[in-house]
């Protein structure tokens, strides 16, 4: 469960990284480390240390939790489940992108858009 950990501390970094549109090397910046370390912090090849992380949480602006969120169910789930890559999907740079261009509309265009995407998927599901 260890690396699982890890692993799991690192996509919950990459998409708060991404979600705030910075680079490993701003972030990696912002920290006092190197780009490098900042990948390897990603993809859960090195753990993350207690003061690097309250660092990494000043940086990007969330609490230190964040990166915890959703520990206690992957601890829960069993290996059959584990490849349904439900939490992938937010991990895509076409979500993100999706998600920062959503929210830089007003409010009534963003209401449009969230309208004409639930018609559009219940026209999928009729098919």
């Amino acid at each position: 469960m260890g690396n699982d950990i890890d692993v799991h501390l690192g996509k919950r970094l990459r998409r708060r990284r991404r979600l705030l549109g910075l680079t490993q090397q701003q972030l990696a910046g912002a920290c006092g480390v190197r780009f490098q370390q900042i990948q390897k912090y990603e993809c859960g090849a090195n753990r993350i240390s207690a003061a690097r992380l309250w660092q990494l949480s000043e940086a990007l602006e969330v609490p230190v939790g964040y990166f915890y969120d959703g520990l206690s169910e992957l601890a829960q789930r069993e290996p059959a489940n584990e490849s349904d890559g439900g939490g992938e999907m937010f991990a895509r740079k076409e979500t993100l992108d999706l998600i920062r261009a959503y929210y830089q509309l007003g409010e009534r265009p963003r209401r449009r858009l969230l309208d004409l995407a639930k018609s559009l998927n219940g026209e999928h599901e009729a098919v």
